[in-house]
């Protein structure tokens, strides 16, 4: 066992210290690049200002014999870019690929310097984030790397998902936690080839009228519900945060943006995009609603120290409520920052 004190030292000396709070960022939207397609690469520069995270990835989707080339497009856009406030992020290959160990030791000794985050595929346990835990520190130290790299983990087999909460806390490095549903779905052995997203097949029945002939209405669920709710738990509990992880249907944005929103309400904070047309889907869904954030704002005046209680509107508000109001208003601060637009229907 750890003791307490040890949690937030260096695993390496001339390591940075670990950060004790997550830094605070607009991260809606993780946009995925591949970065072994030039052209791709080539609109990173237009893209810094469209998006709050850049990703690189090294993983699923890049081809084997690209996976160097990925690897080294992602070092190029990370050394020639200046992302501002803008996250850059890479996903590593997985734990026990052949390709894992060259992308962290290449990435961190090219790029340590600028990059936020790396995501790490297919975690299983917190055994999985001490071992990357240990090895950046080492890297860092090695290459005089000033900030500390975060893990953000994704839950995609169910494994992963039973011990969720202990990977939650494996380390002060973590940033969050995104739901991989199509990993997961194999994992588990379901019968869905979708990516994220319900399923026509998985349904309930409204009841049966008296004489049971009149047709029954059939609703739709959500084969993700249960496992979101677990991960968002596990994150909130550990302070960090949760992510709805990527919507494979590209032509259906109805469909994408109700799953994002329904994410959004349940607490997660951003989701992946993996095409453009998703990108202003993230912003619409993760960005809150300027008369919520007005309402939130009435809340704060009338109890500026979130102590007693007042009505506004017909409706008791108190410190819970003002906790609530603070978390909506704080986010509209930090889209306010990246988005003049919205900044202007937020008044801030």
């Amino acid at each position: 066992m750890k003791l307490p004190r040890n949690f937030f030292k260096p695993l390496a000396l001339g390591a940075p210290v670990p950060l004790r709070e997550l830094p605070l960022r607009l991260e809606r939207m993780i946009h995925f690049v591949p970065p072994h397609i030039e052209r791709l690469r080539a609109k990173v520069p237009e893209l810094i200002a469209q998006v709050d995270v850049v990703l690189g990835n090294l993983e699923d989707a890049i081809p084997a014999d690209a996976k160097e080339a990925a690897r080294a497009g992602f070092i190029e856009i990370a050394k020639s870019c200046d992302f501002g406030e803008t996250g850059l992020w890479t996903r590593v290959n997985a734990l026990n690929s052949p390709w894992l160990l060259d992308d962290i030791c290449e990435i961190v000794a090219a790029a340590g310097q600028k990059l936020d985050v790396i995501m790490l595929p297919k975690v299983e346990g917190a055994w999985d984030i001490h071992y990357l835990d240990q090895l950046l520190a080492q890297l860092e130290a090695k290459n005089s790397v000033k900030k500390p790299i975060l893990i953000h983990a994704i839950l995609e087999t169910a494994e992963g998902v039973n011990n969720v909460a202990e990977i939650a806390t494996a380390s002060p490095r973590m940033h969050g936690i995104s739901l991989g549903p199509a990993d997961l779905a194999a994992s588990r052995a379901m019968k869905t080839t979708r990516v994220g997203g319900g399923h026509p097949q998985y349904k309930v029945l409204a009841d049966s009228g008296v004489d049971g002939a009149a047709p029954r209405a059939a609703f739709q669920q959500d084969l993700w519900h249960y496992t979101l709710a677990k991960m968002v738990d596990a994150c909130a509990a550990a302070g960090i945060k949760a992510f709805y992880g990527p919507f494979g249907d590209f032509a259906d944005g109805a469909a994408c943006e109700v799953q994002f929103r329904n994410a959004f309400l349940m607490g997660c904070v951003g989701a992946w995009t993996l095409h453009p047309s998703q990108v202003p889907i993230a912003k619409r869904v993760f960005s809150p609603d300027p008369a919520e954030v007005a309402f939130a704002k009435k809340i704060i005046a009338a109890l500026p120290d979130g102590s007693g209680a007042v009505m506004i509107d017909g409706k008791m508000q108190d410190d819970a409520t003002w906790k609530q109001a603070r978390v909506l208003v704080d986010l509209a601060g930090l889209v306010a920052r990246k988005d003049p637009e919205m900044a202007q229907r937020y008044g801030l």
